[in-house]
């Protein structure tokens, strides 16, 4: 059972970074997802695999996953390129390329 901790990325969805700032540590799945030939559904038998755990930093989690004699690996956060971008920027007379419709 190997844990794996990373920072989560910013949703593609929004603008905001609001769940991007703690820790996780996830656990890899042991068994593959079958198919339930009754329901349809797709199922597991790894219940570790919804364990999802949250902290404030990278050295809680190595810890936790000390204390507790889970191996795990470390994805380290790559980083941000920050890129303020603007209504006003369409318009402005310096662009790249002209603006069209």
């Amino acid at each position: 059972m190997l844990a794996r901790i990373f920072k989560p990325s910013k949703s593609s969805m929004s603008s905001g970074r609001a769940r991007t700032r703690d820790w996780v540590l996830e656990f890899d799945s042991v068994s593959g997802r079958g198919h339930d030939p009754l329901m349809g559904w797709i199922s597991s038998s790894d219940m570790d695999g919804q364990v999802r755990l949250a902290f404030e930093t990278e050295q809680e989690a190595v810890a936790y996953c000390q204390a507790n004699g889970i191996a795990f690996q470390v994805a380290q956060e790559k980083p941000r390129r920050h890129v303020i971008k603007a209504y006003a920027d369409n318009f402005a007379t310096n662009r790249r390329e002209p603006w069209t419709h």
